[in-house]
């Protein structure tokens, strides 16, 4: 049964931490592809106050069945407090490129 995909975006602070979660990911069959998105500049209200700073944008292709593993992952090996963990669901794709990420995930 083919499970729904999933986009799911997560922010981290450095090239190091994006590809060890990255490569985390992708190896443990909990994303099929993971875009990593360098030079993103965010502005957040962190502790009351307005901070600014340089991250990299993960957009990890997934599906429903691994989100919560995946989150986990995510979790344990990011150096955020609380880290930027987004799903979206995938409404609309390529069949072949939908039916690539799916294969790439199954056990």
């Amino acid at each position: 049964m083919q499970q729904r995909p999933y986009l799911v975006l997560s922010t981290v602070s450095s090239k190091k931490e994006a590809k060890k979660i990255a490569d985390m990911l992708v190896r443990k069959k909990l994303a099929a592809c993971v875009n990593i998105v360098p030079n993103v500049s965010s502005i957040f209200k962190w502790k009351g106050k307005v901070d600014q700073t340089r991250e990299l944008l993960l957009v990890i292709k997934t599906d429903a069945q691994c989100f919560k593993r995946l989150e986990q992952t995510i979790r344990k090996n990011h150096s955020y407090q609380i880290p930027e963990i987004i799903g979206i669901p995938i409404g609309w794709g390529y069949r072949a490129y939908l039916n690539w990420i799916n294969q790439s995930i199954k056990s």
